[in-house]
């Protein structure tokens, strides 16, 4: 079913069976790659690798896994080429999945889940243990995507974890820390044309204070010297709070700028590093909510890069964890933002145990949750004293506005690009190769229903039309945008998005939707139920 509205609410799909459970259920790792079935036709030029990373096992030594982000790593991979399709996935051996199979209980604290205590120590040694320090998790279920010419999978640590995307075997574990003073950085870098990729995380700054550090890592080198150990800070952007930073997940990037959204939802850091000291604390138990700061958004200029700290802007607060596209425009740079209405934050709602419900809890708890909604924020570049109490905004296709406040600060309003009740556009992609940090036209994303993944969305950034995929008791993933080789348009090429069926002989499948319709022009289907993916990325 591909419907072409303008109001999307019209169509909700509810789930009474709650299928969706089965997408948080545990799987086995495949010994080789198993042949789908194919109906409909693959473009020609269709050659290549999707990679999806997820979680895969949510359950040791008989405990569960609590959060959605702590399941043990799986890579899945759908291989195109010739018309034929196969499907291949393995757990990735991080030392928390291989730690947690020989002990068998969860050695390494996870994102909500505390490890267990080794029944086998005795108080003391245990006491000992905890000074050694902070052991920090490796699990990788976040994304994959390349550095030079290798793949990494990663998770929001320091740590991320080499893996060979044909054989998807594991080969080597990085800590981000030997090369770059971060604590972890996001899942979401940004790469240019050349290889180059750019990524933010939190640091300790000057003075015992938190800061903001933007990474720079070379493309692959001509002496083929490993990219990563030539990694760079480029520019430090400081803390709202000098003991808080906020939680960061994505950061906007243009052909001159970097910008940076400095959310509501903190990380107390003495609650972080006392946690460790506290039996069954995890980092779910370290994020507060700072009720009266709102949203603040930093700029920072590329080459040369600086911070400008006169540039003050601030909003009402929001959640956020994925930038759309961010570019520049006349002298304004546009940031396009999936965001999450207020402070409460959005992973409280995540839990397993919340996803796992009936239909009706479901509905129930995500009616408590902060509210979903797609929004255009308009940032002026040249900002001037006289002008305050005016809108500063001057493009003509936008309603956002900005106004210069007497103490300096420039209070952001934005356009709406996309709301609907407990209707999430979430885990966006776009024709990335050709239109990031430029002005674009499209936008694809997973419809989140109450939370549950149960369409593909397409959105026109200028107009506000959507068109819709869905289908009965199915459940998709973030849609990656692929390109017709030699297009002219922007939307010309295909997305391919993972489907979970739970009902049917063949559970799982990689559906090919025509970009610019959105409607089907393949599915491959495979005799096993695949988990939740998260992000991946398309290895032509």
């Amino acid at each position: 079913l591909s419907i072409h509205v303008n109001n999307w609410c019209k169509i909700q799909l509810e789930h009474p069976a709650a299928g969706y459970r089965k997408i948080f259920e545990t799987v086995e790792e495949l010994n080789e790659p198993i042949p789908a079935k194919v109906t409909g036709v693959l473009p020609s030029w269709l050659g290549g690798s999707l990679l999806r990373m997820g979680p895969g096992l949510f359950e040791v030594g008989g405990e569960p896994l609590h959060h959605l982000f702590d399941g043990q790593a799986i890579i899945h991979k759908f291989d195109l080429k010739n018309g034929q399709v196969t499907y291949y996935r393995k757990f990735i051996k991080t030392d928390a999945y291989v730690r947690a199979m020989t002990e068998n209980r969860v050695v390494i604290t996870e994102f909500g889940t505390a490890a267990y205590a080794d029944p086998c120590k005795n108080i003391f040694s245990r006491f000992f243990t905890y000074f050694r320090g902070i052991e920090v998790t490796d699990n990788c279920l976040v994304n994959i995507y390349p550095i030079g010419e290798d793949f990494y999978a990663v998770t929001e640590t320091n740590y991320i974890t080499k893996v060979d995307p044909d054989s998807l075997e594991t080969l080597k574990k990085v800590d981000l820390c030997k090369y770059i003073s971060v604590n972890g950085v996001t899942a979401h870098p940004h790469t240019e044309a050349d290889g180059t990729v750019y990524n933010i995380g939190n640091c300790f700054g000057k003075n015992m204070s938190l800061a903001y550090n933007i990474v720079r890592i070379p493309p692959a080198q001509k002496d083929k010297s490993d990219p990563v150990e030539k990694s760079q800070v480029v520019v430090q952007l400081p803390s709202s709070e000098r003991l808080k930073p906020s939680y960061v997940h994505s950061f906007g990037m243009t052909e001159n700028h970097f910008v940076f959204v400095e959310q509501p939802v903190k990380i107390n850091l003495l609650k972080f590093l006392s946690a460790w000291g506290l039996r069954g604390a995890t980092y779910m138990d370290c994020f507060e909510s700072n009720e009266s700061m709102g949203t603040w958004f930093h700029l920072a200029t590329k080459d040369p890069a600086g911070y400008l700290s006169s540039h003050k802007f601030r909003t009402s607060a929001f959640n956020l964890f994925h930038h759309i596209n961010t570019y520049e425009d006349q002298g304004f740079i546009v940031v396009d933002l999936c965001t999450w209405k207020g402070h409460d934050f959005v992973y409280n709602y995540l839990y397993l145990s919340n996803l796992r419900q009936e239909w009706e809890a479901v509905k129930e708890a995500a009616m408590r949750a902060p509210q979903p909604e797609v929004r255009r924020y308009v940032l002026p570049l040249d900002i001037h004293r006289e002008e305050q109490g005016k809108n500063l905004v001057s493009l003509p296709y936008t309603t956002a506005t900005a106004v210069l406040h007497s103490d300096g600060t420039i209070w952001l309003e934005p356009e709406v690009l996309f709301s609907g009740p407990r209707q999430a556009f979430e885990f966006p992609q776009i024709n990335y190769s050709r239109c990031c940090g430029k002005k674009y036209s499209f936008a694809y994303g997973l419809g989140l229903n109450h939370f549950i993944p149960d369409r593909i969305v397409k959105l026109n950034v200028n107009t506000k039309e959507t068109w819709v995929w869905q289908e009965e008791e199915c459940y998709p993933s973030e849609p990656l945008f692929v390109p017709t080789p030699g297009a002219t348009d922007e939307d010309d090429g295909v997305l391919l998005s993972i489907v979970v069926k739970p009902g049917a002989d063949r559970p799982g499948f990689l559906l090919v939707l025509d970009a610019m319709k959105l409607t089907e022009i393949a599915r491959a289907e495979v005799d096993t139920i695949i988990p939740v993916t998260l992000h991946g990325t398309y290895k032509p």
